[in-house]
């Protein structure tokens, strides 16, 4: 596999230059759904300074009124940071380390992945591998942010099993320093350097190791029948599926050739090895808004009446706590039995659901009126390869990396244009 063929290569990158890189820099839209507070603190504290809160659209607002209006700003902000020559280039991958919030050390690469080597449609095996299932509604609103924007801002986070740490284990002092700041709330710290020609070629190497079909076989004790997964998608699932529409709907209007070379093909992500010390899965929980937490709870007993050994998850509401053990597991997995059960409740008595990281806050969140939380138990990150491999992508909101201070915060761009 040489470089030309890597589904994950180095590529032109946009960085900020004269700005306060601590205002620049936000975390994940798809952070604080249920908080707006969050976002109002960011946009007071970011006031007028450059910032990449001005290029994207935290989720929260995707169902709002003035959605449309902010998308176009979004994209003319982007033009005018261009034009301003606000952004400078820099070509190659980016070695990222990330100081967590709690002091811990999160290394990653930021590279470009050709999204002819993705796929989010159920049974396929692609070397880019979705791990939750893709929530088709989800996709037009985000396509609507990404089609005519000239930049991408990435949030999506691609897992490599990678135990000996071959790939990022010997990028520690390398590399041409590009920035070193905290982050804004509270969030830690980001220092970047930019990865030369001479170490690229290791990295592909290395990384084409991780997707040799029998090595890959051999691992995880699976069939040969079952392809390898180089990238497993640990963050950005609905971002990078956006990537990939936005990408399908162009070659729709350009010609073969036009689409083999257009930017769209490509999608600038970070790729973090599953065994980082700082890696850590947290279970995602859920809130149930708009809904009469006391038929909600009676449906529940109706499918746990046995109390018998099995999938449980914690009921949270107006400040009590209850365990709950299903009788019939609907999935492999606690979290997604009890994600068919809500999706079920709520299409037959309305209401809607919120995923939430941190238990703190399912507790804050269900003492509102009309709210109801769910705690869910975590899954085990040695897990996740041989379950994706076998079993395919898992119940969506399956787990997060880590809290949401420590999530991705947006920093380098690339052009999509």
């Amino acid at each position: 596999m040489n470089r030309n063929e890597h589904p994950f290569s180095p590529c032109e990158i946009l960085l900020p230059q004269g700005v306060d890189m601590t205002k620049w820099s936000v975390v994940a839209c798809d952070q604080y759904t249920s908080q707006p507070q969050y976002w109002q603190e960011v946009d007071a504290f970011v006031g007028d300074a450059p910032s990449t809160l001005r290029m994207i659209i935290p989720e929260l607002y995707l169902e709002e009124s003035d959605v449309d209006t902010r998308i176009t700003q979004a994209s003319h902000t982007m033009e005018q940071y261009l034009q301003g020559r606000l952004l400078r280039s820099v070509d190659g991958f980016v070695y990222l380390r990330r100081t967590l919030r709690d002091g811990r050390v999160r290394r990653g690469l930021v590279g470009a992945v050709d999204l002819e080597c993705y796929d989010f449609a159920k049974g396929t095996q692609p070397l880019i591998r979705a791990t939750e299932g893709t929530v088709l509604e989800r996709i037009p609103p985000r396509v609507r942010v990404r089609k005519d924007a000239p930049l991408e801002l990435p949030h999506v986070m691609l897992l490599i099993d990678d135990p000996a740490d071959t790939v990022l284990g010997p990028l520690d002092g390398t590399g041409e320093k590009l920035y070193d700041f905290p982050l804004m709330q509270d969030s830690g710290a980001a220092e970047g350097f930019l990865i030369h020609e001479g170490e690229q070629a290791r990295i592909l190497q290395a990384l084409s190791g991780l997707a040799d079909p029998d090595a890959f076989s051999a691992r995880y004790g699976l069939d040969a029948s079952i392809k390898p997964i180089l990238f497993a998608v640990g963050d950005g699932n609905h971002s990078l599926a956006t990537a990939k529409t936005c990408y399908e709907n162009l070659k729709k209007i350009l010609s073969p050739e036009e689409a083999s070379h257009h930017p769209a093909r490509y999608a600038l992500v970070e790729v973090v090895n599953l065994h980082d010390a700082s890696l850590q899965f947290e279970p995602i929980h859920r809130v149930v808004f708009d809904v009469d937490p006391g038929q909600l709870t009676a449906a529940l007993r109706e499918k746990c009446r046995s109390g018998a050994s099995g999938q449980t998850v914690t009921l949270v509401c107006s400040g009590e706590e209850e365990a709950f053990t299903f009788d019939t597991s609907t999935s492999s997995l606690a979290v997604g039995t009890l994600q068919i059960f809500l999706d079920t409740f709520i299409a037959e008595n309305g209401g809607r659901v919120d995923y939430i990281h941190g238990d703190s806050v399912v507790r804050e969140l269900s003492q509102q009126p009309g709210a109801i939380g769910f705690l869910v138990p975590g899954m085990g990150k040695d897990e996740l390869f041989r379950t994706v491999a076998l079993d395919g992508a898992l119940p969506r909101k399956t787990f997060s990396m880590g809290h949401a201070w420590d999530k991705r915060f947006y920093l380098e761009c690339r052009k999509i244009k």
